[in-house]
């Protein structure tokens, strides 16, 4: 028999922003402080509560009251409204200004935020911006209550919920309840399966075609996630058809509609068996495919449109003179193939200059730098991400942007760049590092900004990972055989000294890595059991190579293949935050989409946010958290950045990152956990990147089995891009 159970929230013990699911200490109407557990999203502290559920004995923490359904009023005593109001719920009101404003109104105090808010000037110390802070808060607080309440059952959090409310306004329970599939395409956080749960609850039919077009659109952009740049019509209907339970005729009749209405593009192009496939893509990634082919085009024949280039003074220099003079001016020595790569940049309007680790890209950098100098032709140094940039800069002793701010975000122009094909770059070369991360919408906005008769050199290991983004450009590009490529394949004295080095190059052969008592900067623990090789992991980081190496564990970066598992990104980073920034009462922390966000915490940013101007994969520390504000700080190369809790879901913890998110950068040391549990990811082309990503010291914690896995198999996911064939078809 369900009871109904009275009172006000004095503490909230746990609650997940995920789920809803809250444990709270109540006091109920007979004074007793009692545990309530169950699923009470909006919850706050101070809130008047009707709670319907039962009683239940937990084994450990005794008598609890498991909720089933609850309602909320508004607080009725003073005490109840100080910590109501200071209980973070309201932003601009913490317990100071909540105790002053409750102290001068009384029981009067929530009427008068209500109906007369300018009243609240007659507290002491409160001013009249905090009092439109309060009154802006109060009304959307209102709103969002009765949002949720529309929302209860759906699985929206809390964050999700104020999200909602601030893209659509007071129009939001009016938008869902006519196109819930509209959650998908607006809010970042929200996806089709969200959507479709809030959808069927509203009783949209199964297989209306509003609800089978959104689920085309969501295997789309899953299949972008993966790193497709489009998706065969067959493997699209299939994969729609299972995820909706729909017949595929049913899925063939919305995809129709859909092309009809010119929402998505198909075409026919050759599949890799020789046969045809109907391409189906989303409409930017294929305008961002077909504007790269038409860009590089452009480029490459900028010679045979004007005769000449910006470089065209170049011709005719008799090289062997010229590189001589070079390696005398530096006091280096360029081996035959970083003179012809020179020579090929200088020459070519397109060039892509690939090579590993040791091979002297850096050099051949420098010295093309130089040349360029001496002709005072204009150039710039940039890379996709910040932490590339700034090691290209470090490396070239030259200036480095990331793309983004090399071509100057506009977020008032729909997030549009300043530079692009009506206002170019003002250079004459433009030199791209670590081109391997570039994606094909990445690489569409800088092609539109390179001006005609430039020279783009993209720079690149093409042994690393591709994109995390869409697309394989800069395999494509090369696959394409129509811009020049130069390879770089000596490994230079001075990097043979380094295990890192020698190991990349074995591991991409296909070999083991040199192990053992003469390897000083490359280690193999051998650990069989899952846990313990977890545990291994954190002791590395927090104990053994500080002590043996005099390497701090902010320097010390775990890559792991997977997120999941015992030794997957999730689990390692809960475990590190334990260990390296644990709570202690003295730094501020916020739980914030059922995570703990802590003063001290390593978090990576995980998507492009160009209000914020942080883009995705940027690394930072939190360096405040302001519980009144609603807002913590994250520095990032050295700029503090403010983020609104709302937008704290586009942060994770970075003290483990997966390989993948690496890319770009690089460390001190690296921790690589490389165990069978990861069967599906022991990769050479993965354990390859991640060793790359260490200067001075590489560990690999697992078994020799797995790593024997990963360097036999030389599989490269297959990702489907037409750029190869669009470049061929091209020339």
């Amino acid at each position: 028999m369900e009871t109904i159970l009275k009172g006000v929230i004095e503490r909230i013990t746990y609650h997940n922003e995920e789920n809803g699911y809250t444990v709270a200490r109540l006091h109920d109407e007979t004074s007793r402080l009692v545990t309530v557990v169950g699923k009470m999203v909006g919850i706050s502290v101070g809130a008047a509560v009707e709670l319907h559920g039962d009683w239940a004995q937990h084994p450990q923490y005794g008598l609890q009251f498991k909720v089933e359904g609850y309602k909320t009023t508004l607080p009725a005593t003073v005490k109840g409204i100080e910590k109501y109001l200071g209980s973070g719920l309201i932003k601009g009101v913490g317990p100071v200004t909540a105790k002053r404003i409750v102290q001068h109104f009384g029981l009067d105090t929530l009427r008068i935020i209500d109906e007369e808010p300018e009243r609240l000037l007659e507290a002491p110390g409160v001013g009249r911006k905090r009092v439109q802070m309060i009154t802006k808060a109060w009304d959307e607080q209102r709103h969002i209550q009765d949002l949720m309440i529309f929302l209860q059952g759906h699985g929206v959090s809390t964050n999700l919920a104020v999200k909602i409310y601030k893209r659509y306004g007071d129009a939001a329970i009016s938008i869902l309840q006519t196109d819930p599939y509209r959650l998908q395409r607006d809010i970042f956080g929200i996806g089709f399966l969200t959507a479709d749960k809030i959808a069927q609850s509203l009783g949209i039919p199964h297989d209306s075609p509003a609800r089978v077009a959104a689920g085309i659109s969501y295997v789309l952009q899953e299949q972008t996630s993966d790193g497709h740049v489009f998706t065969p019509r067959n493997e699209l209907v299939d994969k729609a058809a299972e995820l909706l339970k729909v017949e595929a005729e049913k899925v063939e009749e919305a995809l129709t509609g859909l092309l009809s209405a010119q929402a998505l593009h198909a075409e026919d192009l050759p599949a890799a068996d020789g046969k045809t496939l109907t391409a189906v893509y989303l409409l930017p990634l294929y305008y961002a495919e077909t504007g790269v082919t038409e860009r590089l085009r452009l480029l490459n024949d900028a010679r045979l449109a004007s005769g000449s280039t910006r470089l065209s003074l170049f011709e005719g220099t008799p090289w062997q003179q010229t590189l001589n003079r070079l390696q005398g001016a530096l006091g280096i020595e360029l081996a035959p193939a970083q003179a012809r790569a020179i020579a090929t940049a200088l020459s070519h309007p397109v060039t892509v200059l690939t090579g590993g680790p040791g091979t002297g890209k850096t050099t051949t950098l420098k010295a093309l730098i130089h040349l360029l100098q001496q002709k005072r032709r204009r150039f710039a140094l940039a890379a996709p991400t910040g932490r590339a940039a700034k090691r290209m800069a470090e490396a070239t002793g030259q200036a480095a942007k990331t793309i983004h701010r090399l071509l100057e975000v506009n977020p008032s122009a729909g997030f549009s760049f300043r530079f692009n094909d009506q206002n170019p770059l003002q250079v004459d070369m433009l030199i791209i590092d670590e081109a391997s991360m570039l994606d094909i919408n990445l690489t569409h906005h800088l092609l539109r900004a390179v001006p005609q008769g430039a020279h783009l050199l993209l720079v690149g290991d093409i042994d690393q990972l591709p994109s995390v983004g869409p697309g394989n450009v800069l395999r494509d590009i090369i696959d394409s055989g129509v811009v020049a490529v130069e390879r770089l394949q000596q490994i230079f004295r001075q990097a043979q000294d380094s295990a890192i080095v020698t190991n990349a190059h074995r591991i991409i052969r296909g070999q083991m890595p040199l192990l053992g008592n003469e390897v000083r900067d490359f280690f193999l623990f051998h650990i069989e059991d899952v846990e313990q090789c977890a545990d291994m992991v954190i002791d590395l980081v927090a104990q053994r190579i500080p002590r043996r190496f005099g390497i701090p564990a902010n320097e010390i970066q775990v890559l792991s293949p997977m997120h999941r598992g015992a030794v997957g990104v999730a689990t390692l980073n809960q475990r590190l935050q334990q260990r390296l920034n644990p709570a202690d009462g003295r730094r501020p922390e916020r739980t914030l989409g059922g995570r703990v966000f802590r003063v001290g915490d390593r978090v990576m940013q995980t998507r492009n946010n160009y209000d914020l101007d942080v883009f995705n994969g940027d690394l930072g520390e939190i360096v405040s958290i302001d519980p009144i504000m609603h807002t913590l700080i994250v520095r990032i190369d050295e700029r503090d950045i403010t983020y609104d809790w709302l937008d704290t879901d586009e942060l994770v913890h970075a003290w483990a990152i997966s390989v993948h998110k690496s890319q770009g950068s690089e460390y001190r040391a690296v921790v690589i956990p490389f165990h069978t549990t990861h069967y599906m990811m022991l990769q050479r082309h993965l354990l390859y990147t991640a060793v790359t990503r260490a200067r001075e010291l590489v560990v690999l914690v697992g078994t020799r089995r797995a790593l024997g896995i990963a360097i036999h198999n030389d599989a490269v996911t297959q990702r489907y891009t037409a750029l190869a064939h669009r470049l061929r078809q091209m020339s």
